[in-house]
């Protein structure tokens, strides 16, 4: 099983999202992730995913998708040629006695401490993946109230590779 992040520029409109990744159900592949956002052109959405599957299973979902009407441009991301970012949430059980440690492992990997209460801290961390899991696993000694990842979203390096849509 490899992954593969696809960007897709579709179309801003109401059922979008739900039309792209009902294909995806429909096919029975997965989904790792999926973020979409507006772009600089509100007529346009970017959209990435990150699916799972064999060489013949990812060659299919991009050629399936690129079929969808909504759909006006596709693209593989690939790990050399791109940046790609995730956003976490943690909300981490923090006595007063134990905030400063903790606070010393979020400054260490320039996470921000977003929401402080009585007994739990809000951590906010933004970079690539294995950043995210290597402040995740030293938070271990920790218990971890809640969590939240937005999934994978990115962009290809350097402009010889940007799409202009025009009408």
């Amino acid at each position: 099983m490899r992954k593969k992040v696809f960007q897709l520029l579709v179309d801003n409109t109401a059922g979008v999202l739900s039309r792209i990744s009902g294909l995806f159900s429909r096919r029975g592949y997965n989904i790792e992730s999926i973020t979409a956002g507006v772009t600089a052109d509100p007529r346009f959405t970017r959209i990435t995913i990150v699916a799972s599957g064999d060489d013949e299973i990812l060659d299919q979902i991009e050629k399936q998708v690129a079929k969808l009407v909504d759909v006006r441009d596709i693209k593989v991301l690939e790990p050399d040629d791109s940046v790609y970012r995730e956003l976490v949430l943690i909300k981490v059980k923090a006595a007063a006695k134990e905030r400063q440690a903790i606070i010393a492992v979020a400054d260490v990997f320039r996470a921000k401490i977003i929401d402080v209460a009585a007994e739990s801290l809000i951590i906010e961390l933004t970079g690539a993946q294995s950043k995210i899991e290597a402040f995740i696993s030293l938070l271990d000694g920790y218990e971890i109230l809640e969590l939240a990842k937005t999934g994978i979203t990115g962009l290809g390096r350097g402009s010889h590779n940007v799409t202009y849509l025009v009408d």
